[in-house]
């Protein structure tokens, strides 16, 4: 799977949510890959994991402002400010961007999972993956409003094993390595 092929899932989905159900036109901007991920911002960061024979993270981040004009357009409320409601909607957003990526990257590498979503929000805070990865980041204007998508995938290097000769049968935990019937 390529940057280009990640790129355009990311322009594809974001397009597909923000036009069924957001009602939101949204412009992608060009490509970015890099090592780095959502860094010193400012406003809210909706992550989540892959999991299977390939691994890494999807990230959603954009501005409070933004953050509220996209729950307000998906609940169909008036919000003034950032609250439970809106941080939800922002991980719903998030879930189903990332979600239709993951669907799109499983036709060229299997089967994944995908974690619930985790989000941040607040001032001067950094998001890192541990290693050194890289991100395919395509930013998003809607209007004045800013965001942007990054995938990071990667082969998984803990796929399940069988345990060593010589032990009882069972496989290896993919994530600690430990052994179990």
């Amino acid at each position: 799977m390529t940057p280009d092929n990640i790129a355009e899932a990311i322009r594809s989905s974001t397009h597909d949510v923000f036009s069924t159900m957001l009602d939101l036109g949204i412009q992608p901007g060009d490509m970015i890959v890099g090592e780095t991920s959502a860094r010193n911002r400012a406003g809210l960061v909706a992550l989540l994991g892959f999991a299977g024979e390939w691994v890494g993270s999807g990230i959603l981040y954009c501005e409070a402002p933004f953050a509220i004009r996209m729950a307000s357009s998906l609940l169909m409320a008036d919000y003034k400010s950032i609250d439970e409601e809106v941080l939800d909607a922002v991980a719903e957003v998030a879930n189903m961007i990332v979600g239709n990526v993951k669907t799109a990257m499983e036709q060229h590498l299997g089967a994944m999972g995908l974690s619930t979503p985790t989000v941040i929000y607040g001032r001067n805070f950094e998001t890192r993956s541990v290693g050194s990865r890289e991100w395919v980041t395509v930013p998003f204007l809607c209007g004045a409003d800013a965001m942007g998508v990054q995938v990071s995938i990667s082969p998984n290097p803990r796929k399940q094993r069988p345990f060593p000769s010589g032990t009882l049968g069972g496989t290896a935990c993919p994530y600690c390595g430990s052994y179990s019937n």
